[in-house]
């Protein structure tokens, strides 16, 4: 993989729009503090009502669904979302308000508030004053305080939107995608590093990939390497990329980052390609220091430090690059690349704690590729949490049924599991999937010499 792949020039375009709305589905399992002791199987079931009946049906069957838990706020929300696409908001708001004169509860003006939102002359005071209210109300309940925050994000009020989405994410830790508003928030108000920090714990928490595609976007606003290139060194620029992109030819990518480094010299960028222009030439010692240079001149940007640790790794430096690439995963959490070699790196010192976390993120930030879900296969399988390993390699061979390699791993995992088990029940079934995986690795690569003894291993128990 060429490390240059994450410098590719562009134009000169920041945009990044967060689809974070009121009513958006990817914030509809979340569980107010007030319904933490819900039966965990009736979680869920207002998104399922919505989903699966046309709206003017859902109104009805969500309705009889707020008698029996007016507090659950999934109802509330998958309620007035039915309202919405049904074409009632007016008359839900209406009802609404008449429900806050009689009685004025925390659940109604949360309500209020996503029904506000959903009309544009209505998305930015009316709806903050109703999330406002539901907090007044109910203070503890980390979903109103989220809902606040991301109106405010919603009307740019910045400044504003961080204090409760902080609040939010303190009371509901465990939100982690939540954690993307506030990275905006942050941002938007110059606090780079908060941001950064934030779309680090987004990562790590498992993200949908629609999350990973909108941290990924915010990302490139905070680090865009290109933003400060002078429109004069552009053209030049562009040509320096083609050589050392397109054509391979190094030598003439080195005059080209030379020339515009003499009018130039501290442009990290320009450093930093003109490095990976020397390593292409196998002249260690000259990248090391242009990457050196561009992390100087622009100490916040990962990717200077994922290509000096790039670098480390292919001189058998393993300690040098882990620093590295601890650097760029701290300074730029969506380097999918950093996270496989620190994944590689741990699991060489047989740590599978960190090895397990690095290669979960990378899974998370690449979920269609191989190779960091092979790996996080494997330490799943030493640390003996046999069923996750599972998961892992059949993700693999169900969308592959042709990946071979992944079927003996699934065979190989199988006999192991069949060989350790104290329990009877256990191991005859692993038996049964050991040889079923690798009579089909057999089938198709006979003279395979790993499944053949695995198949004898298991015949001889």
């Amino acid at each position: 993989m060429k490390t240059t792949r994450h410098l590719r020039f562009r134009p000169w375009v920041r945009a990044a729009v967060l689809g974070l709305g009121l009513l958006a589905t990817g914030c509809s399992h979340t569980a107010p503090a007030t319904a933490s002791n819900r039966p965990a199987d009736t979680r869920g079931k207002a998104r399922v009502v919505l989903d699966e009946n046309p709206p003017e049906k859902a109104v009805e069957l969500l309705r009889a669904m707020q008698l029996q838990t007016p507090d659950d706020l999934d109802v509330a929300r998958a309620l007035t979302e039915a309202h919405v696409k049904a074409g009632r908001t007016d008359a839900w708001i209406a009802e609404l308000q008449g429900r806050i004169a009689a009685q004025e509860r925390a659940v109604d003006q949360y309500m209020l508030g996503l029904a506000l939102f959903s009309r544009a002359r209505d998305a930015g005071a009316p709806t903050v004053a109703a999330f406002e209210r539901a907090i007044a109300l109910a203070p503890e309940t980390a979903e109103f305080h989220y809902r606040l925050g991301v109106a405010r994000l919603e009307s740019e009020q910045y400044a504003a939107a961080v204090e409760p989405l902080r609040r939010a994410t303190t009371l509901a830790p465990e939100r982690t995608a939540w954690r993307l508003p506030l990275a905006k928030a942050l941002h938007r108000t110059g606090d780079a590093p908060g941001a950064v920090a934030a779309l680090g714990s987004v990562v790590r928490g498992r993200p949908s990939p629609g999350e990973v595609t909108t941290a990924r976007a915010l990302m490139e606003q905070i680090a865009d390497p290109f933003a400060g290139i002078p429109k004069t060194a552009e053209a030049k620029l562009e040509e320096g990329l083609r050589y050392l992109n397109d054509l391979d030819a190094p030598q003439h990518a080195i005059l080209a980052f030379e020339e515009i480094l003499h009018d130039y010299p501290d442009l990290a960028v320009v450093h930093a390609l003109l490095g990976l222009a020397y390593q292409r030439l196998d002249d260690a010692g000259r990248a090391v220091d242009e990457f050196k240079q561009a992390i100087e001149r622009a100490p916040r940007d990962g990717k200077n430090h994922l290509y000096l640790g790039e670098l480390y790794l292919s001189r058998q430096r393993p300690d040098a690059a882990r620093t590295a690439f601890e650097q760029a995963v701290a300074l730029h959490p969506l380097l999918d690349v950093a996270w496989f070699r620190l994944g590689d790196l741990h699991l060489e010192r047989r740590d599978l704690n960190a090895a397990r976390e690095a290669f979960s993120v990378a899974v998370a930030l690449t979920p269609d590729a191989v190779p960091p879900r092979g790996k996080l296969a494997l330490v799943y399988q030493l640390e003996g949490d046999y069923a996750a390993a599972e998961r892992e390699l059949r993700h693999v061979v169900e969308k592959d049924p042709e990946n071979m390699e992944f079927s003996l791993r699934l065979g190989l995992l199988f006999t192991e599991q069949a060989m350790k088990s104290s329990r009877a029940e256990t191991r005859k079934t692993a038996s049964g999937e050991a040889e079923r995986w690798l009579g089909k690795v057999l089938e198709a690569q006979p003279e395979n010499a790993v499944a053949s003894r695995a198949l004898q291993q298991l015949k001889a128990q």
